[in-house]
């Protein structure tokens, strides 16, 4: 079984909560893994060409393209992203939007996997875990557990922190908060969210080992969009 991470900041891997919660998941579901930054990395969005609809194969060509294999490869993902004006970032995005082109003509190539999604923000990283979830529902991916952090937004190291009236910084914290390196948000000085990303990282090995049916699964979560569906008729 093999799991591959990865992680959609543009932060490179040293600095980056979500890599680290990333690789923690990863780490610990007994699995062999993967976990891949996006950092300095191009992907586009989709372009609606349809290139890829007679072989299941994005015609764009960029970075996205030798990640391709691993992606149909992986039994299972933890996939991260960040919080950006209350929105996934657009690299995330980006991948993920160009997971349209596994879905043609009964593709099945990722059909009844597993996933965990992580999602952290300067205040929540709530709403990027719900969007993978939902993104990954849409290829009938199953997500068993969801990972949710809080990292260091801009605004405590763009140099303006303290004295910026709108920045996070004051709408956070207030007006006296002074920005020291022992109370800039950091994941890895949150235990809380590391024994999170732990457990997650736990459930999906256990899903994998003794819970693995993809024909199970695909079904499951066919049943699950459909009523999504006639939700919205």
């Amino acid at each position: 079984m093999k799991v591959l991470g990865i992680s959609g900041s543009p932060r490179n891997a040293e600095i980056s909560g979500c890599y680290q919660l990333v690789k923690t998941v990863c780490e610990n579901t007994g699995m062999d893994y993967e976990v891949i930054s996006l950092a300095g990395k191009h992907i586009r969005g989709c372009i609606a060409c349809l290139g890829c609809v007679h072989d299941n194969v994005c015609v764009l060509k960029d970075d996205l393209s030798p990640l391709r294999e691993k992606i149909v490869e992986a039994d299972a993902y933890v996939f991260g992203g960040s919080n950006y004006y209350n929105r996934m970032n657009g690299l995330m995005h980006c991948l993920l939007e160009r997971f349209y082109q596994f879905r043609h003509r009964e593709g099945n190539a990722l059909w009844g996997k597993l996933a965990v999604a992580v999602g952290i923000g300067g205040s929540s990283g709530s709403v990027v875990a719900d969007d993978i979830e939902e993104i990954m529902a849409y290829n009938f991916i199953e997500t068993v557990a969801k990972v949710r952090g809080q990292g260091a937004a801009c605004c405590w190291t763009c140099g303006y922190g303290e004295t910026c009236k709108i920045g996070a910084i004051h709408m956070l914290y207030g007006p006296d908060m002074k920005i020291t390196e022992d109370k800039i948000p950091d994941v890895r000085k949150q235990p809380e969210i590391l024994k999170a990303a732990a457990s997650a990282g736990k459930l999906l090995g256990k899903r994998l080992k003794v819970d693995y049916d993809r024909t199970q699964i695909t079904m499951k979560m066919q049943s699950l969009l459909m009523e999504k569906f006639k939700e919205t008729t």
